[in-house]
C-alpha cells in the first residue's frame, strides 16, 4: 500500500496520520463529541535565524485534502490492530473531509505567532488531517524561505533548483522544486516538477560527459554540436585555469560565430578567485558576452558574500542546503485548537505553558496587515473575528504574550491576510498560478523595510493582537491561575 496514488506525490490515504490522531478520533465518535472545531496553524519563529518566513505548501494539501479516504485496505489494517470498533471502521468508511481551510495566500511574507492557516470541521476531521496539514505546509515553507533568503542574496539573481538527488526521497524531491520556485528560482532539474508544474527545466553536463571522450575539447565540441541553443561547459573536470577554460573558449568561438551565447560552469575549488580568473579568459577573448554558472554546496551566507565581494557570477546552482534546509531542517510550524463547541454553541479555547510564548491565542481570529500610506508594512494584527481595524484612525496594538508592553499605530490601510480557500471540502476557485505566486514575490518584499530581510541580525517584525483579544486571553489566564490555587 502506498498514501502516493500518483506520480506528483499526492496523499489520498487518510492513514497519513499519527496514530493517537485515530486513538483519539474514535473516543470523540464513542463520547459523541465529534462537534464543530476550529484549529490554527502558526509557527513559533522564523527558521535560520532569519526575519521572515514564505507560506508554501497551501495547494497541494488543498488538492490532498478533496480527495482524502479511507481505502478497503486501509480500513482492513486499522481493523487488524484490534483496537477500533466496527461502528468506528464503518464510520470511517464514509469518512471525507468537508470542512472549511482559512489560509493566507501562497508566496506571502509570514511572521511567527500569527495564524497562516485556519480549519474548520467537525473535531473527528480536523484531527485525522493535522499531520498532513503540518507536513504539507511546513516543509513547502521551509524550502520556500530558503530559497528566497537565497534569491536575494544573489540580488534577485538566476537561482537554479539542483536538489532532486539529495532530497529526502522522491516525495521531497517533487515538493521541493515546487517551493523552490516559489521562493525564486528561476527553474529546477526535476524533469517530473517540470511537467506537474509547468516549472522551467535547466542543467548543462556532468563531468560524466566530459570523461567519457578521449578529451575535453571533443567533449565540448560534441555538446555544442548538439545543443547550440543552450550550452554551459563544465570546464572543472581536469583542471579548470589550464585546460577547461581554454577548450571551452575554443568551442565558444564556433558558437559565438553562429550568434550563439554560450556559458561555463563551475562546480569545485575556490569559486571567487576562479570566477575572476574565468572571467578574465572569456573577456581576453572577446567573448563578454558569455556567462558564468557557479554550484558547490552554496548557501545564501557564500552567495552573499560573493555577490558583496564582486565576483562575476550570473547564475547559482544551488541543491543541498535548497531542498534540506541546510542546517535547519524543519519548519517550526504547529497546529492547535483555537475553538470548539460546548453546550450548542462555539467557545474559544486556549493552551497553557510555563512559557509565554508557547501559550495560544484563544478564538477564531483573522489576521490584519497595517500599510502606511506608500503601502509598506507596519506590523501584522491579530484580532478575533469580526472585529475590523480602521484605516486612518488609532489602533492600541498589544504583545501577543500579554505582558505590558503596547504600541500606538495609525495605518493607512489594514488588509486582511486570510481568505476562504477551501468550503464544504472543495476548493474555491481562484487560487493563484505558480507562476503568478513566483512572480508577485518580489514585489512583496518590497514592501518591507530591508532591516527586517536583511540576513544578519535582522530587525523583529512586530506581529501583534488586539485589545479584544488580549482581554480575552487575559481571562483565561485568571480562570486557569484561580482553578490552580
Amino acid at each position: 500500500m502506498s498514501v502516493s496514488c500518483s506520480d506528483s506525490g499526492a496523499v489520498t490515504s487518510a492513514l497519513f496520520a499519527d496514530f493517537y490522531e485515530f486513538t483519539m478520533a474514535q473516543g470523540y465518535w464513542k463520547l459523541g463529541k465529534d462537534v464543530p472545531s476550529v484549529f490554527d496553524v502558526f509557527f513559533r519563529h522564523n527558521p535560520f535565524g532569519g526575519g521572515y518566513s514564505i507560506f508554501a505548501g497551501l495547494e497541494p494539501l488543498l488538492r490532498d485534502l478533496e480527495s482524502l479516504h479511507f481505502s478497503g485496505e486501509d480500513l482492513a489494517y486499522l481493523e487488524s490492530l484490534r483496537l477500533f470498533e466496527k461502528g468506528f471502521l464503518d464510520y470511517l468508511e464514509g469518512f471525507r473531509f468537508r470542512g472549511d481551510i482559512w489560509a493566507v495566500s501562497e508566496g506571502e511574507v509570514v511572521f511567527p505567532q500569527a495564524p497562516i492557516a485556519r480549519v474548520h470541521a467537525s473535531l473527528v476531521e480536523a484531527q485525522i488531517i493535522e499531520g498532513l496539514v503540518l507536513n504539507r505546509l511546513n516543509f513547502g515553507s521551509l524550502v520556500a524561505t530558503k530559497t528566497a533568503r537565497v534569491w536575494r542574496a544573489s540580488g534577485y539573481g538566476r537561482v537554479m533548483e539542483f536538489g532532486l538527488r539529495r532530497a529526502q526521497g522522491p516525495d521531497g524531491a517533487i515538493s521541493a522544486s515546487r517551493s523552490s520556485y516559489i521562493g525564486g528560482a528561476d527553474g529546477s532539474s526535476n524533469t517530473l516538477a517540470g511537467k506537474l508544474f509547468g516549472i522551467p527545466v535547466m542543467g548543462t553536463m556532468a563531468h560524466s560527459w566530459v570523461m567519457s571522450f578521449e578529451d575535453e575539447r571533443e567533449a565540448f565540441d560534441a555538446y555544442a554540436g548538439i545543443y547550440p541553443a543552450s550550452t554551459a561547459f563544465l570546464i572543472d573536470t581536469y583542471n579548470t585555469l589550464e585546460s577547461g577554460i581554454g577548450n571551452a573558449i575554443a568551442a565558444g568561438k564556433a558558437l559565438a560565430a553562429q550568434g550563439r551565447r554560450f556559458g561555463v560552469r563551475l562546480d569545485s575549488g575556490d569559486i571567487d578567485y576562479l570566477s575572476r580568473e574565468v572571467r578574465k579568459e572569456l573577456d581576453a577573448a572577446g567573448l563578454k558576452d558569455s556567462y558564468i554558472v557557479v554550484s558547490n554546496e552554496l548557501d545564501e551566507e557564500i552567495i552573499e558574500r560573493l555577490v558583496s565581494g564582486g565576483a562575476p557570477v550570473d547564475s547559482w546552482g544551488v541543491g543541498t542546503k535548497l531542498v534540506t534546509g541546510g542546517g535547519e531542517s524543519s519548519f517550526p510550524g504547529v497546529y492547535k485548537l483555537a475553538a470548539v463547541e460546548r453546550s450548542g454553541a462555539l467557545e474559544p479555547t486556549m493552551k497553557f505553558s510555563d512559557n509565554p510564548e508557547k501559550s495560544t491565542n484563544p478564538g477564531v481570529k483573522q489576521l490584519w496587515r497595517l500599510l502606511d500610506e506608500e503601502g509598506h508594512a507596519l506590523a501584522d494584527f491579530m484580532t478575533l473575528d469580526g472585529e475590523r481595524p480602521e484605516s486612518g484612525k488609532d489602533i492600541l496594538l498589544h504583545h501577543p504574550s500579554a505582558d505590558w508592553r503596547q504600541l500606538r499605530l495609525r495605518p493607512a490601510e489594514s488588509r486582511p491576510l486570510l481568505g476562504k480557500v477551501m468550503e464544504g471540502g472543495e476548493v474555491l476557485p481562484g487560487l493563484p498560478s505558480l507562476f503568478e505566486i513566483r512572480s508577485g514575490l518580489r514585489g512583496r518584499f518590497e514592501g518591507f523595510d530591508t532591516s527586517y530581510l536583511r540576513l544578519l541580525n535582522p530587525h523583529v517584525y512586530k506581529v501583534s493582537i488586539s485589545s479584544a483579544l488580549r482581554d480575552l486571553k487575559l481571562r483565561f489566564i485568571g480562570s486557569y491561575i484561580k482553578d490552580t490555587k
